[in-house]
């Protein structure tokens, strides 16, 4: 870790001589990259590219609150077409239906909502539907 600027040295001395020291240190050899251009993504500049090359090599992602509660309604129903009872669809579709209330009762930001709540008995009738096809086949 460097040390802080000391008051009355200018700023551009005070860096080169940290560049300096740690240069005859030896604290930039083998570096990964070294004598490599910086790759170029063709991309016009983005001031938050570091960010989203981050959340890229972790695995991460981000989307506003209304699409990501899209996104798990949808997983919801996809669990729910393969639960394994009609007590566990009545679960993931009143688990969804709470989280879609709160969002219509108190919009988040993002886009446009455009979700009503489930029909929970429609959902346990075409559970029950998939579920006796599959068993009769």
């Amino acid at each position: 870790m460097t040390e802080r600027k000391p008051p009355g040295v200018s700023f551009e001395s005070w860096a080169d001589k940290q560049i300096r020291e740690a240069t005859e240190r030896g604290d930039f050899k083998d570096l990964p990259g070294i004598g490599l251009p910086l790759p170029e993504s063709g991309d016009a500049y983005d001031d938050l590219w570091w960010v989203k090359g981050k959340m890229h090599r972790e695995g991460l992602s981000y989307l506003p609150p209304t699409l990501a509660l899209r996104k798990e309604a949808e997983d919801a129903l996809e669990a729910a077409a393969r639960a394994p009872s009609e007590a566990a669809v009545r679960r993931i579709v009143s688990g969804i239906n709470d989280k879609i209330a709160a969002a219509i009762r108190r919009p988040p930001p993002g886009p446009l909502l455009g979700l009503r709540l489930y029909d929970t008995e429609a959902v346990v009738r075409d559970w029950r539907r998939r579920h006796q096809a599959g068993s009769a086949a």
